[in-house]
């Protein structure tokens, strides 16, 4: 069982319960959904003094809130026998091919079948550094497909996070977009933050709570119905290059959340390269994963 205390300070009065213990989350990297929190709330597992609350109670200065979390097992992943497409490993790390639909981590409501599962049945021993996230130093959306490196110990976990931070890592990735790009290549710098009312959105804006973003872009065709881009992201934001892309009025085909009318079998994003310094050897390394076939046989 884990309990987290939160107590509301002056700025918070007269929110919603729901929204605040969401801010809480996220400032804590929880995991959580403000679904998930709901259900959290409805099933009395937010306690304040012995009251009954629902999501909508509008919360006071100084109140105290306990939250609690039964299944603590389930927030640790355990080895699952899944399929991996293992493209390089060594001692000290493993790049790793994921496809479309397959979550790198639990969070809420996706505990088990994750990539991390997977990795601690072929691997055994991973980085603990987050023994919630074994080996995992950055992630990719569900939806999307293609190359993330993982670290087999905390020495290479430690590297490869810096180089992550400092934005050295050289990453490249294909999307299928819809619509006629107009430029050739351009330089996205939008800052990004959560969406104002989407809570399980981000968006591009201006407010004291987002963060700088950039992303280039390269046209390497268009037609009048879409057009297929090279993207390559300087910062690692969430859902950035989808956000981004969204804002330009070209959402990513098969796109739910950032996108309509754009039908697809799938997210059209594919993570494609991957450079980086190994961790004990210092030499710079690259890999690459062509586009699915999906995509070929869409733009042929």
């Amino acid at each position: 069982m884990q309990q987290h205390s939160l107590k509301v300070s002056p700025p918070e009065a007269g929110q919603r319960l729901d929204l605040v213990i969401l801010a809480f989350a996220k400032a804590r990297d929880l995991g959580f959904s403000r679904t998930f929190i709901q259900k959290l709330i409805l099933n009395g597992k937010v306690a304040l003094a012995g009251l009954s609350i629902k999501p909508n109670y509008k919360v006071k200065a100084g109140d105290e809130f306990l939250i609690t979390l039964e299944d603590e097992k389930a927030d640790y992943p355990q080895a699952e026998d899944i399929a991996l497409d293992i493209v390089y490993q060594d001692q000290d790390i493993a790049v790793i091919n994921k496809p479309a639909g397959l979550v790198v981590h639990p969070a809420p409501g996706n505990y088990e079948h994750t990539l991390a599962s997977a990795l601690l049945y072929h691997f055994k021993k991973l980085s603990d550094i987050n023994p919630q996230r074994p080996g995992i130093v950055h992630r990719l959306d569900k939806d999307t497909s293609g190359l993330l490196v993982v670290a087999r110990n905390n020495s290479a976990h430690l590297d490869l996070a810096r180089q992550f931070a400092e934005h050295t890592i050289k990453r490249k990735y294909v999307a299928i977009v819809k619509g006629k790009m107009e430029f050739d290549e351009q330089v996205i710098e939008l800052p990004i933050g959560r969406h104002p009312y989407k809570r399980k959105n981000m968006s591009v804006g201006f407010g004291k709570n987002t963060k700088y973003a950039k992303t280039y872009y390269r046209t390497l065709k268009r037609t009048d119905e879409f057009s297929l881009l090279e993207l390559e992201p300087f910062t690692g934001r969430t859902h950035q290059l989808r956000v981004h892309l969204a804002f330009l009025g070209h959402p990513i085909l098969g796109d739910n959340k950032y996108g309509k009318n754009n039908q697809f079998s799938r997210l059209a994003l594919h993570a494609k390269e991957i450079g980086f310094i190994h961790p004990r050897t210092k030499k710079f390394m690259e890999f690459t994963s062509p586009a699915p076939r999906v995509f070929i046989e869409f733009i042929k």
